[in-house]
């Protein structure tokens, strides 16, 4: 049974009720002062303390995805095997191969023309070296005859640190939201590549290019939009690439736009933070080279660097975020002919509550400056 199915929470709320009552029934029979009696007591105690952290732990986790697996909890990898066709690269040499599909949760979702697509990939990047999983949202119109010679804009979209792609398309609903937006008439449909900014796990690499290590940005900023316009119908240029993400995936989707503005026209992150993170999870990033760690500052970047025409969307609230003063600066340093928007919720703390909020009209905002042509 997988860590996050009902099965797994339902046996584990039912041990820790069955415990509990078993501690009632048999404390005055455990009540003498022997040896015997402490080590019972002593044990119902723990297995129910323990019973009840399981259960609650997974109830937690099923609400909020910060794992999606066994193997995700216990820090084991699931490596997928595939079989690439090289000669099916294109001139960049990136390629995203499909693994698999995943039926998206939306009406009508067992059939593409009507429902998209989620496709399992794997892209492996040449410029950098890295392979990674991905999920591929194809919307229904990209299979419909009427769209058949249209390209398609496209968006990135990041979990933050250490989650799982899984929690793109579970529990921040992504292919369904962009799919009710469209529906609604409120956005044009768009290709969404969803993925985890933890390309090297499970180092916390902040979409650096790491000295004699992971070089994250340029597999975000090069080889992914490369492998994925040579597999799918999305355009290559700026104008049609968008990247989004929440917390560290927020960090990375404003570093990538704002150092690659011929790569991403508009890029957004909610409840981002401004400064790469320096800490155990990420180890030594810089290597003592202040010009690249100003550079993963982006404060620093937009006070020193000339603006490009990019748009830039962030996400804050006055009460639960604490992102928010850094907010405020971020916004106060954007010059035209950049330009920036944002949204501030009155409260909402650092958790998929709130970010499922800010998705719809974030999609909203990234259809609005894109294009597939």
């Amino acid at each position: 049974m997988g860590l996050t199915s009902n099965a797994v929470l339902a046996v584990a709320a039912g041990l820790a009720v069955a415990l509990f009552a078993a501690t009632v029934r048999l404390w005055p029979r455990l009540a003498a002062r022997t040896a015997r009696a402490v080590a019972g007591r002593v044990a119902l105690l723990l297995a129910t303390q323990l019973a009840l952290f399981a259960a609650v732990g997974l109830l937690a986790n099923n609400s909020f995805l910060f794992y999606g697996s066994w193997a995700d909890l216990f820090g084991r990898q699931q490596e997928l095997g595939t079989v690439v066709d090289h000669g099916a690269a294109g001139p960049s040499g990136s390629t995203a191969v499909r693994v698999g599909s995943v039926r998206p949760d939306v009406p009508g979702g067992g059939k593409p023309a009507a429902g998209g697509r989620i496709d399992k990939v794997v892209v492996r990047g040449h410029a950098s070296g890295i392979d990674s999983p991905a999920y591929v949202y194809l919307p229904p119109e990209y299979f419909q005859p009427s769209h058949a010679g249209r390209s398609f804009p496209a968006v990135v979209v990041l979990t933050g640190y250490p989650g799982t792609a899984e929690n793109l398309l579970k529990g921040l609903r992504y292919p369904r939201t962009a799919h009710e937006r469209v529906a609604a008439g409120r956005a044009q449909p768009m290709v969404l590549v969803m993925l985890r900014p933890t390309v090297a796990p499970p180092r916390d690499t902040e979409c650096v290019d790491v000295a004699g290590g992971p070089q994250t940005e340029t597999f975000f900023a090069r080889d992914l939009p490369q492998a994925v316009s040579g597999a799918y119908r999305v355009g290559d240029r700026a104008r049609n690439w968008g990247i989004i993400g929440n917390s560290t995936g927020g960090y990375c989707a404003l570093k990538i736009g704002l150092h690659h503005p011929d790569r991403f026209a508009a890029s957004a992150g909610l409840s981002a933070y401004y400064e790469a993170a320096e800490d155990p999870t990420t180890g030594d990033l810089f290597h003592g080279d202040r010009t690249a760690r100003h550079r993963a500052d982006l404060l620093w970047s937009l006070r020193h660097r000339p603006p490009a025409a990019s748009s830039f969307l962030v996400t804050t609230s006055r009460e639960g975020e604490d992102n928010l003063r850094g907010t405020e600066e971020f916004i106060a340093r954007v010059k035209a002919p950049a330009r920036v928007s944002s949204i501030v919720l009155d409260s909402g703390g650092h958790n998929f509550n709130t970010w499922r909020r800010e998705i719809p009209p974030a999609l909203e905002w990234l259809s609005g400056r894109l294009s597939g042509s």
